[in-house]
């Protein structure tokens, strides 16, 4: 762990996760038994953390996937026999997940949460946002790993990691040091926001809407809400719902400032003639039409608790993978930095969701 007293060194960025997609990809039918091979170790720890996740929904099944995984590699070391299969999983199950996901919003619910919700949404985000770009910067965070955080804590946690990272092809030390992060301020927001919410006498649709704006992931969201009561919980979920349709606009903008890096000119000029099929990556598309055929009714009701079950599932798959790819060596460079950018906008967002409430008469 680096010294805190010590001056403020940048924090290594590990290397892009494109390379451990690469193998996969050249492998070729010779060596579908490899990947199967990783496939099915990330399956085994997926299933085991599924079901730790039902004795601790609180933590859920994702969180003991990732954590599962660094300790499965620990123990079994380097196996280069298992890579294609491990990296299939993080990549292209994860992906798969993120459709899934789309299967399960509705773009009619925005409408339902009304104009007074949105004032409040778009300004934690962009607290958000602004906060990872300046706080990160100045803790000397790399890249990947204060975009992922902030896309997290100001959209949908987890989920929002899992898109972002496919998006911008992060490295799983990044994914992972994400995940543990927000996971972290998960807890604490779950278990400390309804003492506060009492504490301030807020409404129970003051603070759906506090929890729906500033707590991460939807699994907390829903536990921080169903304790303080059912018409916050029912307010907390819509507001969220909508929120996690801002992956969609911000997924998009982080495609073109990837793609404009890796194809800007020597001259340093950016390239003109984006492709579409670089520009947005087809999981997305997919994401976003699986969203708007739900909107229409297409899907039927009685489907959304399965669909919602294999999404939550296939995110718990990959995130095994990430972990047994994760090098803890790694990890241990990024030190404290990660967790006080993450400790900053948590409470950046907190506050900046009961205020944006106060000025706008919702409290």
């Amino acid at each position: 762990m680096p010294d805190p007293s010590a001056p403020r060194a940048s924090v290594p960025e590990p290397p892009s996760a494109e390379s451990a997609t690469h193998e996969p990809r050249l492998a070729g039918r010779d060596h579908t038994p490899a990947i199967w091979a990783g496939l099915a170790v990330a399956l085994a720890v997926g299933l085991v953390a599924t079901g730790l996740g039902r004795l601790a929904p609180l933590v859920g099944g994702p969180v003991f996937g990732i954590l599962l995984g660094v300790g499965v590699r620990r123990l079994m070391g380097d196996r280069p026999a298992l890579a294609p299969g491990v990296s299939f999983s993080a990549k292209v199950v994860l992906q798969a997940a993120v459709v899934l996901l789309g299967a399960g919003l509705s773009l009619r619910q925005v409408a339902h949460t009304g104009a007074s919700a949105l004032p409040v949404m778009v300004g934690t985000l962009t607290v958000a946002l602004v906060g990872t770009a300046l706080v990160g910067r100045w803790l000397g965070i790399g890249r990947e790993t204060r975009t992922l955080i902030g896309v997290g804590t100001g959209i949908c946690g987890a989920s929002a990691i899992a898109t972002v990272s496919a998006v911008i092809g992060a490295s799983e030390v990044a994914i992972a040091f994400s995940i543990t992060t927000i996971f972290i301020f998960n807890i604490l927001a779950a278990v400390l926001f309804p003492v506060l919410g009492h504490l301030m006498g807020l409404s129970q649709s003051a603070f759906g809407l506090w929890a729906g704006t500033a707590v991460n992931d939807t699994s907390s969201v829903v536990a921080a809400a169903t304790v303080y009561g059912a018409a916050a919980t029912s307010y907390a979920v819509i507001v969220k719902l909508t929120r996690t349709l801002m992956i969609i606009p911000i997924s998009i903008g982080l495609a073109i400032g990837n793609h404009r890096r890796a194809r800007a000119a020597p001259s340093g000029q950016t390239p003109t003639g984006l492709p579409w099929r670089r520009l947005v990556p087809p999981f997305l598309v997919l994401f976003m039409v699986a969203a708007a055929v739900n909107s229409l009714g297409v899907v039927p009701a009685g489907w959304h608790p399965s669909i919602s079950w294999t999404a939550t599932f296939c995110t718990t798959v990959a995130l095994s993978g990430v972990g047994l790819s994760t090098p803890l060596g790694a990890m241990r460079q990024a030190g404290w930095r990660p967790l006080a950018l993450g400790a900053i906008l948590w409470v950046a967002v907190a506050t900046s969701s009961l205020g944006l409430q106060a000025l706008t008469g919702q409290l």
